[in-house]
Parts: structure tokens; sequence; C-alpha cells
């Protein structure tokens, strides 16, 4: 049974976050799931302390190792377009500071998250400790998927892959689905939606341009790409 973050903070944060949700229903966000767990997931504790001013600014932030947390819009536009229910099982390419795994767990959804930096998936997982928000964590080459935990109902990838992954469909559940920015590594890439329809078929969307650091592993760019 998934919970909402436990944490108490100064009323002017949570004012702040309140301001981000209108802002993201004004862009578009409509799904009530997700702009709930915006709500409730207290962003500036994902940020290094002296930042803290910066974290309810629709906007990108590094967090270094050459990684961003994403702007609050990309993580409710992934999110929404993972149409994930309560008690879905999910797995986050590219763990980064958290932050969307941390909202994909308030939303309900068991959330296996892999990430190839090991500082970054240490950093992450005290601030998720502290918030008591229940995931797992791995540290991989995300582009070959998590095999020991497929089949998910729902796969969403935080960085930009050259191409989609034919691994990650593969572990999908029929009818699962895998969000994901493919594109050009130092471009625009466009954000793609891939339903598993049966064994053998997937369906495609394609939707608005978004720009995320590249996908590094055997499936995606490699360092010298």
């Amino acid at each position: 049974m998934f919970k909402r973050p436990n944490f108490s903070e100064n009323p002017k944060l949570a004012g702040l976050r309140n301001k981000l949700v209108k802002e993201l229903k004004a862009k578009g966000i409509s799904s009530p799931a997700v702009l709930d767990a915006i709500a409730h997931v207290p962003r500036h504790l994902f940020f290094p302390s002296d930042f803290e001013n910066f974290a309810y600014r629709d906007a990108a932030f590094p967090i270094g190792n050459g990684q961003t947390i994403s702007q609050p819009y990309t993580v409710a536009f992934q999110s929404q377009l993972l149409q994930i229910f309560p008690g879905q099982k999910v797995l986050e390419i590219g763990t980064g500071s958290g932050y969307q795994a941390a909202v994909l767990s308030t939303m309900g959804a068991e959330v296996h998250s892999i990430e190839l930096i090991k500082a970054l998936v240490i950093s992450a997982n005290k601030v998720l400790k502290i918030l008591d928000i229940p995931m797992k964590t791995y540290v991989g080459d995300g582009t070959l998927g998590l095999p020991s935990q497929k089949p998910f109902d729902a796969i969403i990838v935080t960085a930009g892959a050259p191409s989609v992954p034919e691994t990650l469909i593969k572990q999908l559940k029929i009818n699962g689905r895998l969000v994901i920015p493919v594109g050009d590594e130092q471009n625009i890439q466009k954000m793609y939606r891939i339903t598993r329809t049966s064994l053998t078929e997937t369906k495609t969307e394609v939707f608005g341009d978004f720009k995320f650091v590249p996908l590094l592993g055997e499936n995606g760019w490699t360092m010298n790409s």
C-alpha cells in the first residue's frame, strides 16, 4: 500500500508547490493523480539546500554528474502519458535525483528504478528514505531493462535515446506502455508512447519536443558517441 510522503515544511514552500500545480494545469496537464502527486512531493528536498529557491520554478536544474532534475512540466507530462493506476508495476530508467520516481510512487505505483551512476542512486535513496517512499533502486545499465522484475505495466525513460530499445518493449505486459524521448543526442527529442498490444505488435504515438540528457548504455548512446 502506497503512502503520501512523510515530511514537515515551511508553509511558504507548500504555497510555491501549489502555485506550480496551477502553472502545470495552465500548460495542459489534466490528470488529477499527477497533479495531486506534484502537490504532495517536496521537490526542494531533491535540490542542494543552497538552491531550494529554484525548486518550484518550472525548469530543469543540474544535480551533478552531468545530469539534471527534469522540468516539472516534463515530469508531469511523462507521468500523465504512462496512464498508471495504484498497484501497477513501473520501471524507471534513470533514477537521477529520485524526484520522478517519488511522483510515480505517490501516484500509487510499485516503482523499480535503475540508474547507471551509483552516486546518484545513493543520493536519491537518502531523500526517498527521509520521505518514507517505498520503492526499489538498482545500479546498472537501464537500456537493458530489469529482467529480474519483468513484466511491467509501464516503463518510463528519463533520458534521450537514439532509438526505442526493443529490450524494453519485451519487458512490458500486454497493453503495457513505454514512454521514452527519442532523437538526436545533442538536440531535440520527440516523446514516444509505445503500447504493447500483443506479443508481436505495438502501437506508437508521438508527442511534442523535449530536451533530455543522453541515455547511455548498450542500447543507448555510448560514452564516446
